[in-house]
């Protein structure tokens, strides 16, 4: 068994639920802050993200790491952001999270661990080398969202920063998963392909 197969079975969310767990803080947030503002669209994102992990939790008894760490520094930046009054904590917070993603993955193979298949929940079944190669291209994705965060924070409006944070964010992630197609093919793992003696 390789290692990116090397995970432990466990109860997983309905896809749908999870979908809206995912997106349902940040929508509130983007739909709070155009009627109430920044700081108490960051109080509601606050309590979403922690709404979000508790049913996680009551569902499946275990938390992925990429939504805990995202709501501690949610719970962070954000209490920074709402009990300063200043709205470039919150700002900050997705350059340091996506900074922190990017550093954990590609940090984590030069100690021959792959993180990935963790974040993904094995989701999909491919083999190391692929796995190894994955994680490069969304460390250094990662990466880039990062500075992309730090460049438009600083020219962007606070109306224009959450459409980009809502509205942009997501929409170059999902162009991006889905470049990555062709080597989660190349790399796919069949049933053809695996071990017999791993049945035993």
């Amino acid at each position: 068994m390789t290692q990116g197969t090397a995970v432990a079975a466990k109860r997983k969310l309905n896809p749908w639920l999870k979908l809206a767990l995912e997106l349902g803080p940040l929508l509130l947030f983007f739909v709070v802050n155009s009627k109430y503002g920044i700081f108490a669209a960051t109080g509601v994102l606050m309590a979403g993200v922690v709404l979000t992990l508790a049913v996680s939790w009551a569902i499946t008894r275990h938390l992925p790491a990429m939504p805990v760490v995202t709501a501690v520094l949610v719970l962070v930046f954000g209490s920074l952001t709402y009990f300063l009054h200043d709205e470039t904590f919150i700002k900050l917070k997705v350059t340091i999270l996506y900074t922190l993603f990017g550093a954990g993955l590609i940090g984590a193979l030069y100690f021959g661990k792959l993180l990935l298949p963790i974040v993904f929940d094995m989701a999909i079944h491919i083999d190391d080398a692929g796995w190894r190669k994955l994680t490069w291209r969304w460390g250094l994705f990662f990466f880039a969202l990062a500075g992309l965060n730090e460049i438009l924070r600083r020219i962007l409006t606070t109306d224009d920063w959450v459409n980009f944070k809502v509205f942009g964010i997501l929409p170059l992630t999902l162009i991006f998963a889905l470049t990555q197609a062709p080597l989660i093919m190349r790399h796919e793992i069949r049933p053809e392909d695996e071990d017999p003696e791993a049945h035993f």
